[in-house]
């Protein structure tokens, strides 16, 4: 079956085009999702610690990251990381996916600095009772924190990661400013090869629509359920 206003392109070409870079986008935004809520959880807790030596630095890395563009954080990393340090951590693999592994050290480390905020939100949202309560029964901080406060936080805050992931997914369409192959270059290349280059933007519009927006519907489900379990 051929695209609509595109007689010469069937949909499995299309198909054939984007598959590879979807599959790219969707790594991308795990492993960027995963290594962020990991770092950021660290940042807040640097933050929350009430130690300058701690907070101060955490601070400067979240408020950097958070006032400079994600493409310009982008371009950056790819210029300024030289080849040979993908080459000494990954060997020939690191010289072969350089944009690959590039984008996804910028995305983990940039999106660490917003998931930072919405953890340390959530931390705050813990009422202190709770922590003085585990105090009391002979907790030390890291114990606390670690099953207690921690706990509490992701679950109050697992919408709003939810919601950053999803905007991380759209974000993902940036990597092009390095020529990096995820599913909006795909498109690109779909819509190049068969001189139908407007009809594939439109598609990747609508994909990218339908996907962000189910997810964000099912991200509205998961905090009705727990909003009730509360």
């Amino acid at each position: 079956m051929m695209v609509p206003y595109c007689s010469n392109m069937s949909w499995a070409d299309l198909l054939r085009f984007v598959k590879a870079g979807f599959i790219f986008s969707l790594e991308l935004t795990v492993v960027a999702a995963i290594g962020g809520i990991i770092i950021g959880t660290l940042l807040a807790l640097m933050r929350l610690s009430g130690r300058k030596w701690l907070e101060i630095p955490a601070t400067f890395y979240v408020n950097t990251f958070r006032s400079i563009p994600l493409v310009m954080v982008i371009l950056w990393f790819f210029l300024l990381i030289p080849v040979e340090f993908y080459k000494a951590v990954a060997g020939d693999f690191g010289d072969q996916y350089r944009k690959e592994l590039s984008v996804l050290i910028t995305f983990t480390v940039f999106e660490a600095a917003y998931f930072s905020e919405i953890m340390r939100a959530g931390i705050q949202s813990v009422p202190k009772g709770q922590v003085f309560a585990g105090y009391a029964v002979g907790m030390n901080y890291a114990q606390c924190m670690k099953l207690v406060v921690l706990p509490q936080a992701f679950r109050n805050m697992l919408p709003v990661l939810l919601t950053q992931t999803v905007i991380l997914f759209q974000d993902t369409s940036l990597v092009y400013a390095i020529g990096a192959y995820d599913m909006l270059k795909g498109f690109i290349q779909a819509g190049d090869r068969y001189g139908c280059t407007v009809v594939t933007y439109c598609i990747a519009a609508v994909v990218y629509f339908v996907i962000c927006f189910s997810l964000s519907m099912l991200v509205r489900g998961l905090q009705k359920k727990i909003q009730i379990i509360r």
